[in-house]
């Protein structure tokens, strides 16, 4: 696999060179591909249909909005 990085951290993560930088890029994928199984379990059992969804993302945004103001 070959994973693009700007050239800036690229510059910055080569002054670690202790570090296993594909260690961690693993770790990292690992950690996303748990939480999207965590999602899909959820998300099998749920009735919400996707409009449903952004209804209440749109009030959460509403509410935070008035909230914050």
């Amino acid at each position: 696999m070959t994973l693009s990085i700007p050239e800036q951290l690229h510059k910055e993560m080569a002054v670690h060179t202790e570090i296993k930088w594909s260690d961690i890029a693993r770790q990292a994928f690992e950690k996303k591909v748990t939480e999207l199984h965590w999602m899909d379990k959820v998300l099998e059992k749920s009735t919400l249909t996707e409009k449903d969804a952004e209804e209440i993302g749109h009030k959460i945004k509403r509410e935070l909005r008035k909230r914050f103001q």
